[in-house]
């Protein structure tokens, strides 16, 4: 395993300059020992830039090929720096925070890579939750009551919740913008984020007990067997963290669309609190970031299509 920066000062020293910052990409990406993937040669040559050619068929691999890295304008380096502000501070940054800490000169760039670096907090092939789960919703934005309004224009939205119950802690969480507390969608949701076979504790909204016919155990907490205040108590505990976050980092300031990215960036914080080094949070998005190609700027401020469910 690749050594990890301790603290600034080992950052600093580890990555000073554009080649250092490949170096550790390829590394990070191909390991100690380079595979041709067509031929199987293990003999290359360098050029610029930490490009291989394969000795063998002449093929052609950079680091950030396929990566969050690719087609970017900006170097590895402010990339590296953007991902180690992210993970070293304990709250995030905003994108402005950003520009300032990195001298951008453009706020979209700072906001863009910010994205780009949120969409990659949510690792390709993740477990799902098992055991013992939490389920429930919460809406997010605006004042918060008992009304639910799916609007895409207003600024009070639904978010699904999943916590693994560990005892009276709570594990590994799961977060998921829906558009309705419908029970295609909220099913959708579970199956997305739980294990089948998995204890769902759900409170005593009817869309859950569709739970037993897609392979779940299901326990239902109703306010008339427990206080309002212990009802789901982890969830509770998550729900209002995030929203003080959001308030918190990002001024509570953000659109529907791009609502998800905040939420993924929460839940990778959340599931990683208890991590020693932030050095090892920074290493773990790197890694992240080389599994999958970064979405496109049109991708990413383009309105999130309402899903379609079948019906059973």
């Amino acid at each position: 395993m690749l050594d990890y920066p301790k603290n600034q000062i080992d950052f600093e020293k580890q990555f000073s300059s554009e080649t250092q910052c490949r170096k550790y990409l390829f590394e990070l990406r191909f390991g100690p020992g380079w595979v041709c993937e067509r031929c199987g040669s293990k003999e290359h040559w360098r050029q610029s830039r930490e490009r291989l050619t394969c000795v063998g068929c002449r093929h052609e691999i950079s680091p950030t090929r396929g990566t969050v890295f690719h087609g970017s304008h900006l170097p590895l380096m402010v990339w590296f720096r953007a991902a180690w502000w992210i993970t070293n501070q304990k709250q995030g940054i905003s994108a402005l925070g950003l520009q300032r800490a990195l001298g951008l000169g453009s706020y979209r760039s700072a906001w863009l890579m910010l994205q780009k670096l949120r969409a990659s907090m949510v690792r390709s092939g993740r477990d799902r939750l098992k055991g013992e789960v939490e389920v429930d919703e919460t809406m997010v934005g605006g004042h918060q009551s008992n009304t639910i309004n799916t609007n895409p224009k207003s600024n009070k939205h639904m978010v699904m919740i999943a916590a693994e119950k560990i005892g009276k802690k709570t594990g590994r969480i799961r977060m998921k913008l829906v558009h309705e507390s419908g029970i295609f969608e909220l099913m959708a949701g579970v199956e997305e984020m739980v294990e089948p076979g998995s204890l769902v504790e759900t409170d005593g909204w009817h869309a859950y007990r569709q739970l037993p016919s897609r392979g779940y155990r299901h326990k239902r907490v109703v306010a008339k067997t427990v206080a309002g205040d212990a009802l789901l108590p982890g969830l509770h505990r998550v729900a209002s963290l995030f929203k003080r976050w959001l308030k918190g980092t990002h001024h509570g300031r953000y659109e529907r669309k791009h609502l998800q990215r905040y939420l993924d960036e929460f839940v990778f914080r959340f599931n990683r609190r208890t991590s020693l080094s932030r050095g090892l949070l920074f290493q773990r998005l790197l890694e992240n970031s080389i599994q999958k190609q970064a979405p496109r700027y049109r991708e990413i401020v383009r309105e999130p299509e309402k899903p379609h469910y079948m019906a059973l």
